[in-house]
């Protein structure tokens, strides 16, 4: 009698975390995959193809997908960032962990520093970013400069694929560094310091103990972030909208730098009939890309991570 009034109350306690998971999260997933397999679905009328009802189709909408203008540059854009900026990202914020985690003086306020891109609004980190790329008066320029190197243009008209990616690229990695840093460096704090001690009596390099001791002992947390990092990189677009705005890319060159949730956005934009299946057949997709990304890190981590 107790047990169950004990799992009632504990049902009513996450009863309303349950009902917001519902609403905006399980319901808008299959309602992805119904529309996904609907033909022409309008979504004033609530119906298909002039019908007052849903006329199913196999992989219609997938096709039309596949089909679309943008769809190389998204798969291209979005494999980029995500095989670049990653690795990148998580190399770097482990240097700066095992870095931060010597410094024992102002360490507190390193890593309020360090976690602030994280709080900040990405779009409004993104024009911060074009302004430092601005070819006429960008503080990188600027700096290339001083070294006799004629002026870039990395965002602006005529921006060339590779500059303007490179750019991204490099907002993309820094903004990813904070959350990477505070997970590395509580990682770090809770390895037992018996084994660097062990280490020391040795007289172990120190490269070999950051082999052979902290990048193992780190595992679980590189792993999790590796996977973090690969869905949140496969699902880039703010970060694209606050660089190069609406259009996607430098003026002149729209959608240069389009990604899958761009292309999502640019059918949904759109509001023909069908868009929406459209977008939800996209959405699909990215979410089997993710999928088999996130798999093979799965694979990968069952022979690599030390519990």
């Amino acid at each position: 009698m107790i047990e169950s009034k004990n799992n009632l109350k504990a049902w009513l306690y996450l009863a309303p975390a349950l009902i917001l998971l519902g609403l905006f999260t399980f319901y808008p997933l299959f309602n992805a995959f119904f529309l996904a397999f609907v033909k022409d679905f309008n979504s004033i009328t609530r119906s298909t193809h002039g019908m007052d009802g849903y006329a199913f189709v196999l992989f219609d909408n997938f096709s039309r997908v596949f089909k679309s203008p943008d769809f190389g540059q998204a798969v291209k854009n979005t494999a980029v960032i995500m095989l670049v900026s990653v690795p990148a990202s998580i190399i770097t914020a482990l240097v700066i962990s095992v870095a931060l985690n010597s410094i024992k003086r102002f360490q507190g306020f390193l890593q309020t520093v360090f976690f602030l891109p994280y709080v900040t609004n990405s779009i409004a980190i993104g024009m911060t970013f074009a302004f430092i790329f601005h070819s006429d008066y960008g503080l990188v320029n600027m700096f290339l400069g001083w070294f006799g190197v004629n002026p870039i243009t990395w965002v602006g008209p005529g921006a060339s694929w590779e500059a303007g990616m490179t750019a991204l690229l490099i907002y993309t990695v820094w903004g990813g560094l904070a959350f990477k840093i505070l997970v590395f460096l509580s990682g770090l704090q809770s390895i037992d310091k018996q084994y660097y001690d062990a280490a020391k009596i040795d007289a172990t390099p120190r490269g070999r103990v950051f082999s052979k001791i902290t990048v193992p002992l780190l595992s679980p947390m590189i792993a999790y972030i590796t996977i973090t990092s690969f869905i949140g990189a496969a699902k880039a677009y703010s970060t694209i909208i606050g660089m190069f705005g609406a259009s996607l890319g430098p003026e002149g060159n729209a959608n240069a730098f389009i990604t899958f949730v761009g292309l999502i956005y640019d059918a949904l934009e759109k509001g023909t009939i069908g868009a929406y299946s459209v977008a939800a057949s996209a959405a699909i997709v990215l979410f089997l890309f993710t999928f088999m990304f996130t798999l093979i890190n799965m694979w990968v981590s069952k022979k690599r991570v030390h519990y």
